[in-house]
């Protein structure tokens, strides 16, 4: 259980791409539970025609799936209510980024693994890195392949456990040419996309720096709830001393254009390597939020959402006297140590109307750190 008893406890089983093992780990742990706790069922399992991992499910309960007509064909997605009244102790649940079949009661597998949480429900479950929302921009950046399917990092972040699964690329890219993970016919496709070899090891160190950056989140709150905290080595280093070094802030600035997205991940990342505070800030140039031309608002809405799924505070607030001096005011009471903007790409009419916000940050916020995102993919939303 977690910190409210009350609520079932999360293990995720992280990969770097399909075949590593993630999902075959997960069931033969699941056949070990059984033998030492019993009450075990698999509430979701997506075989992927692989003998191996068919076989090992077979040994486990499994709640049957709740089929779903869509458009003509029937689709089958895991019985959330069926699990609820089966009332396991652990539900084993595959490939947690999965979108439901529109009609569904939840939009999101992840979505139905909260409701069997808050239950009380212990789950463990299966996902690949490039599925975490975060790391979305630097996934694209690797593989030139935009992934659609993502999980909050909140939700990982809750995770009791994260057990990461891992195989060489060498090893990944055999299983893959004998056929133990895609069909013959759909081979060659996978070894001129997505598994290159310069992905699978791109992508396999990140999963496990990601692994082993949650182990470092969970130490940080174990010690704090200590009631101590051993200092970072950079803080360490920099500062010629073990005393702790003031509360790093951080500060978005959230505008209504694309690369908004890009901006909240990085800030997100950051101030999780930091331990950083951190908010998303927009300020509005009318007298008031609503007053927002109707494209803009519902551009900034979509974002202040976005940073909220990330578990990232928000605010807005007026700016009569300007954008850039709003922010920087804001920043200056709130104590914050870094911004975070990004680049702009405006035209010399923008210029001459003082909507460069970037370049008015930065001339203003000389006593802080400012730092200046560029969206290499130009185009990825959130």
């Amino acid at each position: 259980m977690s910190a409210d008893s009350s609520r079932g406890s999360l293990k995720v089983y992280l990969g770097y791409a399909a075949g590593v093992g993630k999902t075959f780990q997960m069931l033969a742990d699941g056949q070990a539970a059984v033998q030492q706790r019993g009450n075990v069922v698999l509430a979701y399992f997506e075989p992927h025609s692989r003998p191996d991992t068919i076989a090992q499910a077979q040994a486990l309960e499994a709640v049957p799936h709740r089929r779903v007509e869509y458009r003509g064909k029937i689709f089958e997605e895991m019985d959330t209510e069926a699990v609820l009244r089966r009332r396991p102790t652990i539900a084993l649940v595959d490939e947690l980024a999965h979108t439901n079949i529109p009609g569904s009661t939840r939009s999101k597998r992840w979505e139905d693994v909260q409701v069997l949480l808050d239950a009380g429900i212990e789950v463990w479950t299966t996902m690949n890195v490039q599925h975490i929302e975060s790391l979305n921009d630097q996934v694209w950046q690797i593989t030139g392949i935009q992934v659609r399917e993502t999980v909050p990092d909140g939700i990982v972040r809750r995770a009791a456990e994260i057990v990461a699964v891992d195989v060489t690329p060498d090893a990944l890219l055999n299983r893959l040419k004998r056929g133990a993970i895609y069909k013959p016919e759909m081979v060659e496709k996978a070894l001129t996309g997505f598994f290159k070899g310069s992905n699978l090891g791109a992508l396999r160190e990140l999963t496990l720096r990601q692994a082993a950056h949650e182990v470092d989140l969970r130490q940080s709150a174990y010690d704090e709830t200590r009631g101590f905290r051993l200092p970072r080595v950079s803080e360490a280093r920099a500062s010629g001393t073990t005393h702790d070094q003031p509360k790093e802030r951080i500060l978005i600035h959230i505008t209504a254009d694309p690369s908004t997205a890009m901006l909240i991940r990085r800030g997100r990342r950051v101030a999780d390597y930091l331990h950083a505070d951190c908010t998303a800030l927009f300020v509005h140039w009318t007298p008031e939020f609503a007053q927002l031309p109707a494209e803009e608002r519902q551009a900034v809405e979509k974002h202040l959402r976005f940073a909220r799924s990330l578990q990232i505070a928000t605010r807005i607030v007026g700016g009569s006297n300007g954008i850039a001096k709003a922010v920087v005011e804001f920043a200056r009471r709130n104590q914050v140590t870094q911004i975070f903007v990004a680049h702009s790409l405006v035209g010399l009419l923008a210029r001459l109307r003082g909507r460069n916000f970037t370049e008015d940050i930065v001339r203003l916020a000389q006593d802080l750190q400012v730092t200046v995102v560029a969206d290499r993919s130009r185009g990825l939303g959130s």
